[in-house]
C-alpha cells in the first residue's frame, strides 16, 4: 500500500507528537521535586540510558501484585501491577560475592535515611570505623532519598533497596551488595511499596 505525499505529511505531526508525548512523560518522571526534605534536582534524559528509565511495561510472572522482583543479571527491578503489567526500573547490584538471593520481604521504609556501615564493611575497610554512629541523611548519603530495608524471619539481612547518589552505578554491578535505585526512581517505588510486600531476588544460575 502506498501513502501519498500530502498523507504524509498529515500524519507526520501526529507521529512526532506521539515521539514528543512518550518523551515528555519520561522527562516529567525525572523532573525537580523542589519539596522534598533535601530537593532533588532534574535529571536530563540523556544522562539515562533510554533502557535502564522508569517504564510500565507487559510482565508475565507468577508473582501476585505488590511483589518486587530483582533480575539482578539485568539489572533491573520489577514492581508487580495487576493485569500482566510490571514498573520497571534500571537497578545497580552488587559486587561478586556481595549480593542477596531469594525470598525476603520489606521490614521497614525510611526517607532520607542515616546509613551505618555494616561492622563487616567496618572491619574490611578502615574508612568506614569513622561512621559507626552513622551518618545523617542528605544528598551525600550512599542510601540516597528512600530506603527499604529487606527482612527475612523477623530479622534484618542488612540488605536494602535504595536511592544512590552515584547515579552512574545504575545498571552495573559495583554495590557492597545491596540494590541501588536512581533517586527520582527509589520516591517513586518507595509511594507504591508496603511494609510486608514481598521481595525475591534472581540471581546468575550455578552450573
Amino acid at each position: 500500500m502506498s501513502i501519498s505525499r500530502r498523507g504524509l505529511l498529515i500524519g507526520l505531526p501526529l507521529l512526532l507528537a506521539g515521539c514528543a508525548s512518550t518523551s515528555g512523560t519520561q522527562q516529567a518522571d525525572y523532573s525537580a521535586r523542589p519539596n522534598e526534605l533535601h530537593p532533588l534536582k532534574e535529571v536530563p534524559l540523556d544522562k539515562i540510558r533510554p533502557e535502564l528509565r522508569r517504564t510500565e511495561v507487559a510482565y508475565a510472572t507468577e508473582h501476585k501484585p505488590g511483589t518486587i522482583v530483582v533480575d539482578t543479571p539485568a539489572r533491573r527491578l520489577y514492581y508487580v501491577l495487576d493485569n500482566g503489567r510490571a514498573m520497571r526500573y534500571g537497578v545497580g547490584v552488587g559486587r561478586a560475592g556481595l549480593a542477596l538471593a531469594g525470598n525476603a520481604y520489606v521490614g521497614r521504609k525510611a526517607e532520607w535515611p542515616t546509613w551505618t556501615p555494616t561492622a563487616n564493611m567496618q572491619r574490611r575497610e578502615a574508612r568506614y570505623k569513622k561512621l559507626a554512629g552513622g551518618m545523617p541523611g542528605g544528598p551525600n548519603n550512599p542510601l540516597g532519598a528512600r530506603a527499604m530495608y529487606l527482612y527475612r524471619g523477623g530479622a534484618d539481612t542488612h540488605f536494602r533497596i535504595h536511592g544512590t547518589n552515584q547515579p552512574e552505578s545504575i545498571g552495573h554491578a559495583m554495590s557492597s551488595g545491596c540494590i541501588r535505585m536512581m533517586n527520582h526512581d527509589v520516591v517513586d517505588l518507595y509511594s507504591r511499596v508496603k511494609v510486608g510486600d514481598r521481595v525475591v531476588v534472581i540471581q546468575e544460575a550455578r552450573a
